[in-house]
């Protein structure tokens, strides 16, 4: 992968398919939410306190897997996207199940939208702390790229959602009519926010 914008990767993201072979189980499902976090300079991106032994992977190199855990209890998948240093990644909010539903149901114990979270789809997948650093273009977790591209007029662009600091940056990126988009306030995004470098 080359390394991009967590921006752009986020907004192309959508319509991607996540493939998860974990346990020797193939799951699989339709990314449908995103959020991009763009660096040092973004005051909710891990990132931004500088490099650590949680953040490492974030710092590169582009297409690897950032795996990190989040109060006390939920992994998160992330897209790894700067060049090596700068650490942007596209975090992964909700996926359409399409492959191993039955799989999915079991890991999360909930038969309804097992994948409309970035815990949930963790857990849908059986994604843990071991694919922290994984590169994402092989086995037992890869991405593989939609018939066609997602259109704009699909997208809608919205702040982000489940943090303080930023939350109105136009980074959350979502197919505007899927029913598996995740839960959460609608944070309206703010034109003028400086969230460029």
């Amino acid at each position: 992968m080359v390394a991009r914008p967590a921006a752009e990767v986020a907004r192309d993201l959508l319509g991607w398919r996540i493939v998860s072979r974990i346990d020797g189980t193939r799951t699989s499902g339709r990314i449908v939410e995103t959020e991009a976090y763009v660096g040092a300079h973004d005051p909710a991106c891990h990132g931004a306190v500088g490099l650590t032994r949680r953040n490492r992977t974030m710092f590169g190199p582009p297409g690897r897997a950032y795996v990190y855990f989040i109060y006390g209890m939920h992994w998160c998948f992330n897209v790894v996207t700067g060049r090596e240093g700068d650490p942007e990644a596209v975090l992964v909010r909700a996926l359409e199940p399409l492959e191993g539903r039955d799989t999915m149901v079991a890991r999360r114990g909930r038969d309804r939208d097992p994948a409309n979270g970035p815990a949930r789809l963790c857990q849908a997948l059986g994604i843990d702390g071991a694919m922290d650093g994984h590169r994402i273009d092989r086995p037992p977790l890869y991405l593989e790229p939609p018939p066609r591209p997602v259109s704009p007029d699909e997208v809608t662009v919205s702040g982000r959602i489940g943090i303080r600091k930023a939350r109105d940056w136009p980074l959350r990126f979502f197919l505007t009519h899927s029913p598996h988009v995740s839960s959460g306030p609608h944070v309206p995004a703010s034109s003028e926010t400086p969230w460029r470098p």
